[in-house]
C-alpha cells in the first residue's frame, strides 16, 4: 500500500507523536500501524525507543527481529554509547539513533532521521523495484473544480485498461457523488467499513463494495453529515492498508483538504493528484495546497497538477499557473460541459460513451499511471514563485 509501514514501539506518546512527525515530513509515503494489527500489515520499519537502556528495551529489539526478519529496526537510545550500540545491533538492529536525555528531540536526530527512513524505503523494496500496488489520491483546490470527474474516469480507465483489481474510494462526508457518478446505488458505504474494519474480510469485502460493469469496485461515501471525520483517522489509516492487500490500485476521490482524514489520504498517497481550474481563485487555492501538502510530507516526486476546463476563453494560460505555482502542469483536460453533463446525467462515464478530445485525455492520462514503463518519475527541480496579480 504505502511505501513504508511503520511499527513504533514505545510507551511515551511524546515520544510517539514526534516521530511520526518526523516520519510524515520524509517527503515519503507512510503508514503506521499498531503492534495489534500488525498480522495481516506486516511493517517494513519499526522505530524502538531503548532510552531507558534496560534489558527489556534491547529484549524488544530481538523480538520484532524475530517477528519480522525483513522489517529495517531503528533503535533510537538517549545517548550514542558504545556499548549499547554493539548491543542493539546485535539484538538486530539496523539504525542507532540518539535522542537527548531530558526527552526532548536533539537536533541530530531530526537532522539524520530522513535519511535512516530514506535508507529504510530501498531496504523494503522488492527485488524487481516493483510495487505491489499503487494509492491514488485526487484534490480539489475548491469545490466544483471537478475533483470526482477526474477520479472517477480516471478509475474507470485504469481498471479496464490494467485488469487488475481496481477500487474507489469516496472520502467526501455527505455529498459525495462518486456512486451517483457511476450510476449505481451502495447498500453499504465508507462508513460502515470504517465501523467493522475488525471483521472485514474477503467475503466481507464483497458485500461492502459495488462493482462496476468495467470490473471497478466502488466503496461509496458516506451520508453522515460528520463522518467520516477527525475520530475516523486512524482507522481510515488502517483501512487502508487492509484493502492494499486486496487492490492493485486505490483511487481516493479526498475532496478538499480540511482534516484528519483527507490528511491520512495524502499521507498514504502514491501519488497526489491537485485539480485546479484556470481562474484566480483556483491558482490561489492551489498556491496554498501546494503548501500545505508540503508541510504534510508529500515531495514533489509524489506531487501532480491537474489543470481541469481548460479553453481558449480563459486569459489564464497554464504557463502563468505554473509560474505562479512554482511546480509544472502534470496534464491539461479541456473544457467539455456538455460531454460531462451527459455522463453524470446518465450515469455512464465519458470514457465509455464517446470518443471525445476529454475522453481521449484520460486515456492518455491513464496509460501514464498502468504503463509507466518501469522509469521513476524524476523529482521536480523547485522554481522561484512568481507574482500574480499581486496575490502571492
Amino acid at each position: 500500500m504505502a511505501q513504508l509501514t511503520v511499527l513504533i514501539s514505545t510507551t511515551d506518546a511524546d515520544f510517539r507523536s514526534h516521530v511520526s512527525r518526523l516520519l510524515r515530513a520524509s517527503g515519503i509515503s507512510i503508514a503506521l500501524v499498531e503492534e495489534r494489527h500488525t498480522a495481516g500489515n506486516p511493517p517494513s520499519l519499526a522505530v524502538v525507543d531503548i532510552r531507558t537502556g534496560s534489558a527489556k528495551a534491547v529484549e524488544s529489539i530481538e523480538r520484532l527481529r524475530g517477528s519480522w526478519p525483513a522489517a529495517a529496526i531503528f533503535a533510537i537510545a538517549a545517548t550514542a554509547q558504545p556499548d549499547q550500540i554493539l548491543q542493539a545491533m546485535r539484538a538486530g538492529a539496523n539504525e542507532y539513533l540518539a535522542w537527548s536525555a531530558d526527552g526532548s528531540a536533539a537536533p541530530a536526530l531530526d537532522d539524520t532521521f530522513p535519511a535512516a527512513v530514506r535508507r529504510a524505503l530501498e531496504r523494503s523494496k522488492p527485488k524487481d523495484g516493483g510495487r505491489s500496488n499503487s494509492v491514488l489520491s485526487f484534490f480539489g483546490v475548491k469545490g466544483g473544480a471537478g475533483t470526482t470527474t477526474l477520479a472517477v474516469n480516471s478509475a474507470i480507465e485504469i481498471a479496464r485498461v490494467s485488469k487488475k483489481p481496481t477500487l474507489i474510494i469516496d472520502l467526501h462526508q455527505f455529498l459525495g457523488e462518486v456512486a451517483l457518478f457511476l450510476g449505481v446505488r451502495p447498500r453499504f458505504t465508507l462508513v460502515d467499513a470504517l465501523d467493522n474494519l475488525h471483521r472485514l474480510d474477503a467475503e466481507f469485502l464483497r458485500e461492502l463494495v459495488v462493482k462496476h460493469k468495467t470490473g471497478l469496485d466502488i466503496l461509496a461515501g458516506g451520508e453522515q453529515i460528520d463522518r467520516p471525520g477527525p475520530q475516523d483517522a486512524v482507522v481510515f489509516e488502517q483501512l487502508l492498508q487492509t484493502l492494499g492487500r486486496t487492490y492493485e490500485y486505490i483511487i481516493i476521490d479526498a475532496g478538499l483538504l480540511t482534516g484528519p482524514c483527507s490528511d491520512i489520504a495524502v499521507f498514504a498517497a502514491d501519488v497526489i493528484y491537485v485539480v485546479a481550474n484556470p481562474d484566480i481563485a483556483s491558482v490561489r487555492n492551489a498556491h496554498r495546497v501546494v503548501d500545505r501538502m508540503g508541510q504534510l510530507g508529500a515531495g514533489r516526486d509524489r506531487l501532480r497538477i491537474l489543470l481541469n476546463r481548460m479553453s481558449d476563453q480563459h486569459e489564464i494560460g497554464p504557463k502563468q499557473i505554473e509560474s505562479t505555482l512554482g511546480h509544472s502542469l502534470h496534464m491539461v483536460f479541456p473544457s467539455d460541459y456538455s460531454v460531462v453533463s451527459s455522463a453524470l446525467n446518465s450515469g455512464v462515464p465519458l470514457t465509455l460513451s464517446n470518443h471525445s478530445a476529454l475522453a481521449a485525455q484520460f486515456t492518455a492520462f491513464t496509460q501514464q499511471i498502468v504503463f509507466p514503463h518501469g522509469d521513476p518519475v524524476p523529482a521536480e527541480q523547485p522554481r522561484a514563485r512568481a507574482s500574480f496579480l499581486g496575490m502571492f
